[in-house]
């Protein structure tokens, strides 16, 4: 199947809220909790995507003639591409009755493992997410990263304690998710976490200890104290706090701060692989994306998601080719227009 045809399949079984739009941009969908929107007025979804298409890049195809390598170290494990499939949860309280937790995760999984790249699994407050995103992992060879949320500590050490079961490539905590209306009030009681804290968490893991959610200058020193191995910029797509700014507009000013010392990556709006040039051009390592990986499955299951990688595939291999980089290591900021 192509790109536009699974895009018009995943309008046949999602929704109320999600409408599969033809550019997912937090327009359509805007403040729809529960749905894939916003929280508040909506806007933080839509400035995350608008602020990535205010970029413009610089065509210089004077250099060598060379392909373009595309391909991404995460943590001794070589990808395809530097983009990862972002953690999402509440399938069928946000997107359709199609899939639930458990069966999106292991398709995705093996989706994206098929493809070269990796999965980030949702947690939630069933166990059995968990306990269902660690078996899929374990037969994914450990190609995958569970991502916990900030529970009280007894719920976090079981959940590593399981995580850790599947040997993953790495572990993940979505610290933004204490902000999530629907987790408010819930059992098991999730919320903010201390720099000691954390470094409990990320010296439990005994994998690279990834930290999502981070915004700010200060908060990326904190992880880097916590002894976090990466960072996701991430307003976790403008769903936790209205009015923050989009994650294009904070990253560079972190990434030149704690580049040096942890893996740096970003979510939020991103949706091409000319999006994923930007990014790295404004200093992540890597990028994840959510929502478009939600239609593709919807859609079109693992041929969703094939198709889906190779159109970032295509898209960042070609924007490198004409703004003369061969590798991700050549994308820098000076081939974004500064004018």
């Amino acid at each position: 199947m192509e790109y536009q045809e699974i895009l018009q399949n995943a309008r046949t079984c999602m929704g109320p809220y999600c409408k599969a739009c033809p550019v997912c941009n937090g327009q359509a969908c805007k403040n729809t909790i529960p749905g894939p929107g916003a929280k508040g007025s909506g806007t933080g979804f839509a400035r995350n995507y608008q602020k990535w298409q205010e970029l413009r890049v610089n065509l210089d195809t004077i250099g060598e003639n060379r392909p373009a390598d595309t391909s991404f170290d995460f943590f001794g494990h070589r990808l395809a591409l530097p983009v990862m499939a972002a953690p999402v949860g509440a399938m069928q309280l946000h997107y359709g009755d199609k899939y639930d937790d458990l069966t999106y995760n292991r398709l995705l999984l093996a989706a994206c493992a098929k493809a070269g790249i990796v999965a980030f699994t949702g947690d939630g407050v069933d166990p059995a997410v968990m306990e269902g995103a660690t078996q899929a992992i374990r037969t994914q060879q450990g190609c995958g990263v569970p991502t916990v949320k900030p529970w009280d500590r007894e719920t976090l050490m079981q959940k590593l304690d399981l995580a850790l079961t599947a040997d993953p490539m790495a572990i993940a905590m979505d610290i933004d998710a204490a902000g999530l209306p629907f987790l408010r009030n819930r059992m098991p009681p999730a919320g903010s976490k201390t720099v000691a804290e954390l470094r409990e968490v990320a010296e439990h893991a005994r994998k690279p200890f990834i930290l999502k959610g981070i915004m700010t200058v200060r908060g990326a020193e904190k992880a880097v104290e916590a002894g976090a191995s990466a960072i996701v910029v991430s307003n976790h797509g403008g769903r936790v706090l209205d009015q923050c700014p989009a994650t294009a507009e904070v990253l560079p000013a972190i990434a030149d701060a704690v580049g040096d010392r942890v893996m740096v990556l970003v979510d939020g709006g991103i949706r091409t692989g000319l999006d994923v040039f930007k990014a790295l051009a404004l200093g992540a390592d890597g990028v994840l994306i959510g929502r478009p990986f939600v239609t593709m499955v919807y859609g079109g299951g693992e041929e969703g998601v094939a198709a889906y990688v190779r159109k970032l595939t295509d898209e960042l291999s070609d924007t490198m080719a004409m703004c003369g980089a061969h590798s991700l290591k050549e994308i820098d900021r000076e081939m974004l227009w500064q004018g």
